[in-house]
């Protein structure tokens, strides 16, 4: 059966291999995107998910263009990393917002026609770096931990009306956000993670695909790690 399906950040990396992922299966994909342009072939819907008006509009635009939303992945996020005595307020603050707050209300947005259908799926994107701690990332690791307790609270909330509600948490992966890692860093991270690779975006979209689908109907409060062993126990 062909669902509903919103991935916000979904124009590139991760979020458009799990756009391609979940359309492969039949699903009717919409992208959500703060800039540039929707891939083609998909239904692209302008979210900026720091602003409550911007996710209001994209869900209608949604809802109008492929039906209430059956699957919601929150895939948006930012980093703007740098040491805590040279953190201003604007950098944790944005970060903040983006990557906690911004999920908050795309999550929001979505649970009350879930609840009335009675079923649906939410899948957050959090980051194995988040449990472990990072250098210069004091403010992008507390949103991905904080994730964890917003999806274990849900999953309560919820699960009475058949809506699950997990995380994926990604190890290093070949996007243009580990792109901006230095070559010593890489190779730092490179010798935490046991396969001794980095991962690809649709080795995560598979992990959310499966989280998303019929296969997993029992399974929520989750944190599914893919990240090639880095942080293994999180």
């Amino acid at each position: 059966m062909s669902r509903s399906v919103f991935i916000t950040g979904g124009n590139r990396g991760i979020g458009l291999a799990v756009a391609r992922a979940m359309a492969a299966d039949g699903d009717r994909v919409a992208v959500g995107h703060r800039s540039g342009e929707p891939p083609e072939g998909f239904f692209g819907v302008r979210c900026e998910v720091t602003d409550p008006e911007s996710v209001a509009a994209a869900f209608a635009a949604v809802t109008a263009e492929q039906g209430p939303v059956d699957v919601l992945v929150a895939n948006a996020g930012i980093t703007r990393d740098t040491l805590l005595l040279r953190m201003d307020d604007a950098a944790f603050d944005e970060v903040l917002a983006t990557n906690l707050q911004g999920v908050f209300r795309t999550v929001r947005a979505a649970a009350g026609g879930m609840l009335a259908a009675r079923g649906g799926r939410i899948v957050l994107m959090s980051s194995a770096l988040g449990f472990l701690g990072s250098p210069g990332q004091a403010n992008y690791a507390a949103t991905k931990t904080a994730l964890v307790g917003f999806a274990r609270s849900l999953a309560w909330e919820l699960g009475s009306r058949g809506v699950t509600v997990n995380v994926v948490a990604p190890g290093i992966i070949e996007t243009d956000m580990t792109k901006q890692l230095t070559d010593r860093r890489m190779k730092d991270v490179m010798r935490m993670t046991p396969l001794g690779r980095p991962g690809t975006a649709e080795e995560v979209a598979a992990a959310v695909r499966f989280l998303a689908g019929e296969s997993a109907s029992y399974v929520t409060g989750a944190v599914l790690p893919v990240g090639g062993g880095i942080g293994m126990g999180i």
